[in-house]
């Protein structure tokens, strides 16, 4: 059938007060930035009328300015889920103007199908590619977008010539049945392959196709430094011992890592050991870093749900397409941070914390445990699932003003039996087969900052150290009390709990 090529600002009109868009993308990569724009100038003249205009959002992760920025900023937004990284979204969810539901990235897909956040009234799709029988090939990211495309009552397509064609090949696309009727899902290698190379939508649904070239949103992170050179070769000096004792197989297991300086640091390093075979990649995002490893011959093989990269690099893989169509592919949402599949290859998970506790509980998604900092991602799908799991941060933030190490997490994220290393450039914390006092000790011993570590060792003498888990309850969380009242933990005065 022959579709309606239409504007941005005539897709956008399809969008009513009210309604549940779902988006496609994964990060800044693939997700709508034409329609949203649009949207934002109706919501913004709707509100100078005195009229009301919001819509529930529903994405893969995070967006870009295009949408979460813009949105925010007109205040179109009532929910939204699950993460993001735009502060103009994350200055409204902390201002209280927002409803957003921080989920687990692989949950996303099929709470929606559940009915558990309503329905999808229009779906926007970005595709490098669509046919009149309704085959949709997506960009830069898998995401939701076979999901929301079918439950959608009406779908846009923003049909983005700044995306190669040669696009069309790295996707895999497979929406796993609802229980009862779910099977297992077929991936029994980070290279396999068991689904179609486009979304299937049908063609009565689509409503408009807007032609577009906007390149992603894509984002730079700060260069390695010091500290974060000194964290990714702590991580690569304990995935090799652990190699060398026989706990890692000898030809490696895939990895999963995080997004930012620290992650990529942690990649470097592994790709300088030679002493590391070349590995493969079964993760959320695929950093610069990784596509470098990629060209090296270090990394065999990354899965993936989005290209995370520059402009530059993404460009560069279209160009080299015939290189790269067998070493990555593209995976909705749910199925590259699904729980089976990660427990299955034996994932080796690296994420990033905000801090974490001396009995190695970690929080990565609030600061001062109220305000949300960006949501946790992938990272629960990963770290109680994973082979390994392991989390980096600094030892101290704002000039030694705040510790990354503290008696207890401000916010709980991820639970203490969960998380099996904690690595900061002080050291390395190895919390398996270790109690609750034992893991405390390594903590404070090998990750808290010199600054910090006798404050730590003062605050266990507060308790009777008899009970399972030793904590002063009432002086828990004061370093956090401490930071709130004067900027600075170092500051906190344990003699008013004695």
């Amino acid at each position: 059938m022959a579709f309606n090529y239409i504007s941005a600002a005539e897709a956008a009109s399809l969008i009513k007060h009210g309604y549940n868009i779902g988006l496609s993308g994964f990060t800044p990569a693939g997700t709508a930035k034409a329609v949203t724009h649009a949207l934002a100038e109706i919501a913004e003249a709707e509100h100078a009328k005195g009229n009301p205009f919001q819509v529930g959002i529903f994405t893969g992760a995070s967006t870009g300015d295009a949408c979460d920025g813009i949105l925010s900023r007109v205040k179109a937004i009532r929910y939204r889920a699950p993460y993001t990284t735009n502060p103009d979204f994350r200055k409204a969810v902390n201002n209280g103007e927002i409803a957003y539901n921080d989920i687990h990235l692989s949950q996303m897909a099929q709470e929606v199908r559940y009915g558990f956040m309503g329905r999808v009234d229009v779906a926007i799709i970005e595709a490098c590619e669509v046919t009149e029988d309704g085959k949709v090939y997506l960009t830069a990211a898998g995401g939701i977008s076979p999901t929301i495309a079918r439950l959608a009552d009406k779908v846009i397509i923003e049909l983005n010539a700044a995306h190669s064609k040669a696009a069309m090949c790295l996707h895999d696309v497979y929406e796993p049945l609802d229980p009862p009727a779910r099977r297992e899902i077929p991936i029994y290698k980070p290279s396999d392959r068991i689904g179609l190379p486009y979304v299937q939508v049908d063609p009565k649904k689509i409503v408009g196709i807007v032609e577009t070239n906007w390149p992603d949103e894509a984002r730079s992170f700060s260069a390695a430094d010091p500290i974060t050179d000194c964290i990714g070769q702590r991580v690569a000096d304990f995935l090799m011992a652990d190699m060398k004792r026989g706990i890692i197989p000898s030809s490696f297991l895939p990895l999963q890592s995080g997004v930012g300086n620290i992650a990529n640091a942690v990649l470097g390093a592994l790709g300088r050991e030679k002493s590391i075979p070349a590995f493969e990649m079964y993760t959320e995002v695929l950093q610069d870093a990784v596509v470098d490893l990629i060209r090296q011959g270090r990394v065999k093989f990354g899965s993936t749900c989005s290209l995370t990269v520059t402009n530059n690099c993404l460009n560069g893989i279209y160009e080299d397409i015939d290189f790269f169509r067998d070493k990555l592919v593209l995976r909705p949402s749910e199925i590259s941070n699904s729980p089976e599949i990660i427990r299955r290859l034996g994932v080796i998970s690296i994420n990033t914390a905000i801090e974490a506790d001396i009995y190695g509980n970690v929080n990565s998604t609030h600061i001062g445990g109220t305000k949300m900092m960006n949501g946790i991602g992938g990272s629960g799908d990963f770290t109680r699932n994973a082979y390994i799991s392991i989390f980096t941060c600094p030892s101290v933030a704002k000039e030694g003003k705040i510790s990354a190490i503290v008696p207890m997490v401000s916010h709980h994220d991820h639970t203490e039996h969960d998380v099996n290393i904690v690595v900061t450039e002080q050291g390395v914390a190895d919390l398996r087969g270790k109690g609750p006092k034992e893991r405390a000790q390594a903590i404070i011993e090998n990750c808290a900052h010199p600054d910090y570590k006798q404050l730590l060792w003062d605050y266990l003498k507060l308790t009777d150290g008899k009970a399972q888990t030793p904590h002063a309850v009432r002086a828990s969380l004061a370093m956090h009390a401490e930071l709130a009242k004067s900027g600075d933990m170092r500051n906190v005065d344990w003699s008013q709990f004695r």
